[in-house]
């Protein structure tokens, strides 16, 4: 996790490191983008939702490549059907998908010669996922308003955050989506339909809101459909803030935030996103956004 200062800079105008080349299923495509990661070498792993696939870029590539899926929608061993979100697990090699579609949880090894992953949860309703460093996985529910951890192996897991139906109350979530937890085992988790984000610290019974919480709309205190997450090292949280096409931040204890990226109207320019989803850094303080509706991943160099 990068280092960030409360007062760093990026480009305004981003550069696209995936897709970008309209809707569809070629190799240089995607198709509603989800979830996606960064890893160490700037490689770009994306669920590519209504390929029903998950797609790997490196660094220069003008194509992906499937490293999962592909195989049409469907609930066979080798298909995903719109998978929402990815991570990287890098002790055995293997990605861990959100098969939205399938109500489950997979794993899907990045060996060579492995074309079908292994069921980790069933029935599972999977909005989001994430991992801490001891490995426990972090799920997101959103039929159950819930976010619940699992050591890997466990069938049932742990309610950590919501879990009280939907609702606006500080015990609450309401259609949660991302969901980051910090080495605190602190989760925190976007409130889609409250328009917040709210912070759980371990053991808690109520939530915290760190972004929005002012109702839906445009003010610097406020988001529009909170979506993607990143919190860094500080507690600073980094939130896509789909329906006002913008990336803000907002530094712990903050009763506003700041545009970084975005901000200029809905387009397809290099400074404009139409529905932005997801968001992550590298390990430079590269920052990374899903355009949902302009099929692209872009990258924001730091300043």
């Amino acid at each position: 996790m990068p280092i960030l200062s409360v007062h760093a800079r990026w480009l305004q105008n981003g550069t696209s490191v995936a897709g970008g080349h309209g809707y569809g299923g070629a190799s240089n495509q995607l198709a509603y983008i989800g979830g996606f990661v960064v890893d160490d070498d700037g490689t770009v792993v994306i669920a590519d939702i209504c390929n029903n696939r998950i797609m790997q870029w490196k660094v220069g590539d003008m194509n992906g490549k499937v490293v999962a899926g592909g195989n049409g929608g469907g609930s066979r061993m080798d298909q995903l059907t719109h998978p929402g979100h990815v991570l990287i697990e890098q002790e055995t090699n293997s990605l861990i998908i959100c098969d939205y579609g399938n109500k489950r949880i997979v794993r899907w090894s990045l060996r060579n010669g492995i074309t079908q992953g292994e069921v980790l949860l069933s029935n599972t309703c999977c909005s989001g996922l994430a991992m801490d460093d001891q490995r426990y996985l972090y799920v997101s529910n959103c039929a159950k308003h819930e976010v619940r951890r699992y050591q890997i192996g466990d069938k049932y897991g742990t309610r950590v955050a919501g879990g009280n139906d939907n609702g606006t109350g500080l015990n609450q979530l309401n259609i949660l989506l991302s969901v980051v937890v910090d080495r605190q085992q602190t989760v925190y988790v976007s409130d889609y339909g409250n328009y917040r984000v709210m912070k759980w610290n371990k053991n808690a019974t109520e939530g915290i809101v760190v972004a929005g919480g002012q109702g839906n709309g445009t003010a610097l205190t406020q988001l529009s459909g909170p979506t993607g997450l990143f919190v860094d090292t500080l507690g600073t949280v980094y939130v896509a803030d789909m329906h006002n096409n913008r990336v803000m931040r907002w530094p712990q204890g903050a009763t506003q935030g700041t545009v970084i990226a975005g901000g200029f109207g809905k387009g397809a320019g290099a400074n404009q996103f139409n529905s932005p989803f997801c968001l992550s850094f590298d390990r430079h303080g590269n920052l990374y956004i899903s355009d949902t509706f302009n099929y692209r991943v872009q990258r924001f160099s730091l300043e």
